[in-house]
This record gives C-alpha cells, structure tokens and sequence, in this order.
C-alpha cells in the first residue's frame, strides 16, 4: 500500500467518523449519511490498497 493512498484512506475514514457523530449529535440525518460514505469510500480505498498489496508479495 502505498503511503499517499493510506493516508488518504485514513483521512477519508476519519473525516466521515467525526461527520457522522456530529451529524447524528446535531439530529441531522443528511450529514450523518454523508460522513457514514465518506467513511465506507475510505474503506473501500484502504480494501482495495490491501488486495493490490497481497498481490505483490
């Protein structure tokens, strides 16, 4: 994996964590959704990192 795409999946995964608890502490379900994507994108990316990785070795 490499480490720009790992930090990005991490990232993508943390923004989408922090915006879902706001959004379900706030009572918005629209923001709640958002980050619940942002954070299954970052796992897919990181999924994805991993399998090409598993190839390689």
């Amino acid at each position: 994996m490499t480490a720009g795409e790992k930090a990005k999946a991490k990232t993508e995964q943390a923004k989408g964590k922090a915006k879902e608890a706001a959004g379900s502490a706030v009572g918005n379900d629209r923001t709640a959704a958002e980050g619940q994507v942002e954070k299954s994108t970052g796992d897919a990316r990181e999924a994805k990192e991993k399998a090409k990785d598993a190839f390689k070795h």
